[in-house]
This record gives C-alpha cells, sequence and structure tokens, in this order.
C-alpha cells in the first residue's frame, strides 16, 4: 500500500488495483477512513479536527490524486503530494 502523504499524524494512502469509484485512505491512531478524491465522500470515523485537515488537502491536490490514482490501477509507483502545512 503505498504512501502518498504524510502531515499532522495523518497517513494518505491508496491500494494497487482498488475498486471505483477513485478514492484514497487516510489513517491517524486507530481511526480510518476512505475518501472519494471527486465528490469527497467519506466511509469509516476519523476525529472532526483531522477530517478537516483530511478535506482540506483533498481539495487543493485532486488533479494529483486522480493522477496518482492512475498510476495505482496501473501497479505503477504513485508520486508524493505535499503535505498540509
Amino acid at each position: 500500500m503505498p504512501i502518498i502523504s504524510r502531515f499532522l499524524g495523518i497517513v494518505i494512502t491508496m491500494l494497487w488495483n482498488d475498486h471505483a469509484p477513485p478514492h484514497f485512505h487516510a489513517k491517524y491512531g486507530e481511526f480510518e477512513i476512505t475518501v472519494e478524491i471527486e465528490t469527497g465522500i467519506v466511509e469509516g470515523k476519523f476525529p472532526p479536527r483531522a477530517l478537516r485537515h483530511v478535506l482540506e488537502w483533498r481539495e487543493l491536490h485532486k488533479v494529483e490524486l486522480m493522477n496518482d490514482w492512475e498510476l495505482c490501477r496501473q501497479a505503477q509507483m504513485p508520486k508524493p503530494i505535499e503535505p498540509l502545512e
């Protein structure tokens, strides 16, 4: 599971050849969520503040996330994405 980004204790990953719709996974301590890239729909539970950070980061990096999604679908290494500052 390639790591795309890390910030504020949050780890963002994608899976090789994962199911549609395009999404990424985020982990923060014992919490885990899946976030759809295009819509921002979230599955799972996250602390509210950490969730706001993930959704803000997603909004800033949608194009890069879709590019990484395509790379993962082709079993290629995704490119790192800048962390949230």
